[in-house]
């Protein structure tokens, strides 16, 4: 299956929150999207492998993603080398998406850096015809994704451009709220944690308020690209 947007996460829910809403939208508009979860977030205080295997699919329902798959990087431990390139190059060529989306430059969770650098260096690698691969006995041709784009997590970046998600931010909301072992519930024995308070809760909220207010718009989601940006027109930008 041909992709037009391939969304990586260091961890599962790193793309709900990252980047729901834009590809939301997409898919409302007619693109298929999938999802490459890097690590089970084993490591998590709360919840377990399995329970966030059962949210993802939950979450990739509410999206409307066409596949999502789980590469098993040991969380926390994974680093940026061949191996792990490798096993990325085989889900690009696999899926051969115009676009990529992956983790932010930089963040608290030392795994989002490195998820970030490690799918931006394979989407490189995967474009040259020297570096072979095989998928379920079949010979993979090269593919390069025409962008990579970076979304924004913890850390409040500077993006380099928003996208409006003001007309899917329930479906955001929900696709986020579907891991229910991570996130705010007054009920929850578990640790707390620094993403299981009612402030990030309503940070995904907020946040996204705050850059649709500096656009205009009542929602929005922050990018940051490699690449210089271009336009065909003037009369394309928002």
């Amino acid at each position: 299956m041909k992709l037009d947007i391939l969304a990586f996460g260091a961890h599962p829910d790193d793309v709900e929150l990252g980047c729901g809403g834009t590809i939301a939208k997409e898919i409302e508009n007619g693109k298929k999207v999938g999802i490459i979860d890097l690590t089970q977030g084993e490591l998590g205080t709360r919840g377990t492998a399995i329970t966030r295997f059962e949210e993802a699919s939950n979450a990739a329902k509410i999206l409307g993603i066409s596949i999502r798959e789980n590469l098993g990087f040991a969380d926390g431990f994974f680093v940026n080398n061949k191996e792990h390139q490798l096993e990325v190059i085989k889900m690009i060529r696999k899926y051969k998406p115009e676009i990529v989306l992956c983790n932010a430059f930089d963040d608290r969770h030392i795994d989002h850096g490195k998820g970030s650098k490690l799918v931006s260096d394979a989407c490189f690698l995967s474009g040259l015809i020297k570096i072979e691969t095989v998928d379920n006995g079949a010979q993979q041709t090269a593919w390069r994704p025409k962008q990579v784009y970076h979304y924004i997590q913890w850390k409040s970046l500077e993006p380099d451009f928003v996208v409006d998600i003001s007309s899917v931010i329930e479906k955001k909301q929900e696709a986020v709220l579907a891991y229910k072992t991570q996130f705010y519930d007054p009920d929850s024995k578990a640790p707390v944690t620094p993403i299981s308070s009612k402030n990030f809760t309503d940070s995904v909220v907020y946040r996204a308020q705050d850059l649709g207010r500096l656009v205009g718009v009542p929602y929005a989601e922050g990018f940051n690209v490699e690449r210089l940006p271009a336009v065909g027109s003037l009369f394309d930008l928002k």
